[in-house]
């Protein structure tokens, strides 16, 4: 009974993001895990950092897609 409830809580617990996500390392299922980032914009991000590595979260507004208000939107919940 203890392990599957510790399990149930785990799983609860991963749900919800804990971490932010490092714009520099983080998956396509990450990205647009983000609020307001579909898959199409994620796949932008990630194009772009093929190309030029992430120096600052605000950054991430150079990206096509991403303006001041959906980038006030997710920045706590973004690291590099």
């Amino acid at each position: 009974m203890g392990r599957k409830f510790f399990v149930f809580v785990l799983g609860i617990l991963m749900s919800f993001q804990l971490f932010a996500v490092d714009l520099n390392t983080a998956s396509l299922e990450e990205l647009s895990g983000l609020k307001g980032i579909g898959q199409g914009t994620a796949e932008k991000i990630i194009a772009y950092r093929t190309e030029k590595k992430f120096s600052s979260i605000e950054e991430l507004m150079q990206v096509k897609g991403i303006g001041q208000k959906k980038f006030d939107a997710i920045k706590k919940d973004l690291s590099i």
